[in-house]
This record gives C-alpha cells, sequence and structure tokens, in this order.
C-alpha cells in the first residue's frame, strides 16, 4: 500500500525528470520511512542530481506520502 502511494507521487515528478532525458526509479520503501530510488539517464551523472533528490523528489514525496521521512539514491 505505501509502496503504491510511494510510486503514483514518483509518477508526479517522472515527466519533468524525463524532458530533461533522465528517470527516477524505486527501488524500496523502508517501513521506517526512508524510500531509496536510483536516478537513471541524464539524471544520474548530473552534478544538480542532489539537488533534484531533496528538492524535488523528496519534496513532492514528502507532500503525497506524509509517511516518508527521507529519500535517498542508491
Amino acid at each position: 500500500m505505501l509502496r503504491q502511494k510511494v510510486e503514483e507521487a514518483l509518477n508526479k515528478v517522472r515527466p519533468s525528470l524525463q524532458a530533461d532525458g533522465g528517470n527516477v526509479q524505486l527501488v524500496d520503501v523502508g517501513d521506517d520511512g526512508v524510500v531509496k530510488v536510483k536516478l537513471q539517464g541524464a539524471c544520474a551523472g548530473c552534478p544538480m542530481s542532489q539537488m533534484t533528490l531533496k528538492m524535488g523528489i523528496e519534496k513532492i514525496l514528502k507532500q503525497n506520502v506524509p509517511e516518508i521521512e527521507k529519500v535517498v539514491a542508491v
């Protein structure tokens, strides 16, 4: 259930990532509220990827899924 909510929230972020040649893959949703994602495509090697992760992906996930504590890239 929680994983599905996270996936739905990620679907809101994906179009903007894909517009820049990147994407995000959900790896794991821990019981502790930690979401693990893998940045793909142009996002994987981008110097701004940490900002994208924290200010974009994590922000949207926390807004849509309050149970989320943090998002980390693996």
